[in-house]
């Protein structure tokens, strides 16, 4: 039987903590942050109800990032499950820190394959815009397999380069790395930071901060939440059976 690790993003309110999101951020919209989490327990329901013959784990990295005197502070350095130390440079990048201790975590349940979602960055949206998500992967199979379902399930996803390059926009001096590096090419930085927190497993990162929400009806999806890419995952589970 095969077993597979699905993790979301879970911010339930992202104030952007001290390095506050200022007015015209978007701030107001920020419920959507947990959009990640929410896809994985939109999957996990679907999958109860199908019960196909495949061991699925469903990780939710659920928390709010706000202003408080126990706030991280801009400067911090804070040490990861797998002990890669982080100097946080921007408290605003706070769910690629919270996936990284789940992305950790679902490796050491051994499982065959780990995909997380997240509103990451918006600098996916710049790339890509509202109707299509980003995928990031180094293993082709993994990133077929992926395409193959989105196909399926009528959702777009493009996949992205991994640019080893760009983590030198990540290096510290103080670190082992930082949460944020130069704002050109953010998306690809964020995909890079995660994949520290993946040793072996073949793995597969998905940015929906584009996708998560809609204002009007589009296609299937009345406005609001989307639930972008609960179809897709659930093709890719059952694929794997």
């Amino acid at each position: 039987k095969r077993k597979l690790a699905i993790v979301g993003k879970g911010l339930t309110f992202d104030s952007g903590g001290l390095n506050l999101k200022g007015a015209g951020s978007g701030i107001e919209t920020m419920k959507i942050d947990m959009g990640g989490a929410a896809a994985t327990l939109g999957t996990a329901k679907a999958i109860g109800q199908l019960k196909p013959d495949v061991e699925v784990h469903f990780i939710s990295a659920a928390t709010e990032n706000m202003i408080s005197g126990h706030a991280m502070h801009p400067g911090d350095i804070l040490t990861a499950s797998n002990g890669k130390t982080i100097e946080v440079n921007n408290t605003d990048a706070e769910g690629r820190l919270t996936l990284a201790d789940a992305l950790v975590f679902a490796e050491k349940l051994e499982v065959d394959a780990i995909a997380d979602l997240a509103t990451l960055t918006g600098a996916c949206v710049v790339a890509l815009g509202n109707d299509i998500a980003g995928l990031w992967t180094t293993n082709e199979n993994l990133s077929q397999q992926f395409k193959e379902a989105a196909e399926a399930a009528g959702e777009k996803l493009w996949q992205m380069p991994m640019e080893e390059k760009y983590f030198e926009g990540l290096k510290s001096q103080i670190a082992d790395f930082k949460n944020t590096g130069p704002r050109a090419a953010g998306s690809i930085t964020a995909a890079l930071f995660l994949k520290q927190f993946v040793k072996e497993t073949p793995w597969v990162h998905i940015d929906i901060a584009g996708t998560v929400w809609t204002e009007k009806e589009n296609g299937c999806n009345n406005s609001g939440a989307t639930g972008f890419p609960v179809r897709t995952l659930v093709n890719w589970v059952l694929s794997e059976t």
